[in-house]
């Protein structure tokens, strides 16, 4: 079995999938590693997702075909959720590392003055797989229609590879789904979500397209869709934005990272800022 922080360190892009207190559900992620351990630093727009982790369990994935390894693995645990809300922990641990895999952190964050001017994107969310419980071995995303199946095992998140010939985004429709390792799924009338993502050469579109609903057998019942998947490969292709595109992604972007820090400053002010 390949070493799980091997594969995360060596990966561009990974899934983080929990079982929110709405179900189990999925993220897109870039891999990285503080002291040691595996971990992922959510901006601010993402806090809210970010504190439902706070107190669970994990499944820290690389799915991407040929991203790490030979084939994919999802390692599980605990996790430990710190609100870096000066960004300290950030700028002094992560952000290099991130600039390396990420292209809009290496225009916002690579330089104390791109730091300054784009100060919202460095406070994050940190959340870090305390103790790695299992680990397992995924087919890799190999097809634009590959996705990675989340589901509730004792409250703790099993993650799979699953296709399908048509991902139909109306609710109430059934989707016939084939687990890529070759064995059956036996959906036991259970929520589920899958999800997958792709992103632009310059990263600065990076879409989740996802479907949630109950599994029955091999089949999933749609409740909710979102996206659909694109290109001929796992991680696209996606177009670039035009650059008024790029200019409104910047700014929506901005908004949402300091709506999130307000709300932390008042969490903190409330006596509620963890770590």
């Amino acid at each position: 079995m390949t070493d799980l922080i091997t594969v995360w360190q060596r990966s561009t892009v990974a899934e983080l999938s929990w079982i929110s207190p709405s179900g189990p559900t999925g993220i897109p992620v870039v891999p990285l590693t503080l002291r040691d351990r595996v971990c992922v630093a959510l901006p601010y727009s993402m806090a809210d997702l970010a504190l439902t982790l706070d107190g669970r369990h994990a499944a820290f994935s690389v799915t991407d075909q040929g991203a790490g390894g030979q084939v994919g693995l999802a390692g599980s645990g605990p996790v430990e959720v710190l609100e870096d809300l000066e960004g300290r922990e950030f700028a002094e641990s992560l952000v290099e590392q991130e600039a390396l895999k990420h292209p809009p952190t290496r225009l916002r964050g690579d330089s104390l003055i791109a730091r300054r001017e784009n100060w919202w994107w460095v406070p994050r969310m940190i959340v870090t797989l305390a103790s790695v419980e299992s680990t397992r071995e995924l087919h890799p995303r190999t097809r634009a229609t590959d996705a990675l199946l989340v589901r509730d095992h004792h409250g703790r998140p099993e993650v799979g590879v699953v296709t399908a010939d048509r991902w139909s985004d109306q609710s109430g429709s059934n989707i016939e789904l084939w687990d890529r390792g070759g064995g059956l799924l036996a959906g036991a009338d259970e929520p589920v979500f899958v999800f997958s993502h792709q992103h632009s050469p310059d990263f600065e579109r990076w879409e989740r397209w996802s479907r949630s609903g109950r599994l029955n057998g091999e089949s999933l019942l749609v409740d909710q869709a979102e996206g659909t998947p694109v290109g001929e490969g796992p991680a696209g292709p996606l177009p670039p934005y035009s650059l008024l595109e790029r200019y409104s992604n910047h700014r929506s972007l901005a908004r949402s990272c300091r709506r999130g820090i307000a709300e932390a400053e008042r969490r903190r002010r409330a006596g509620g800022l963890m770590g």
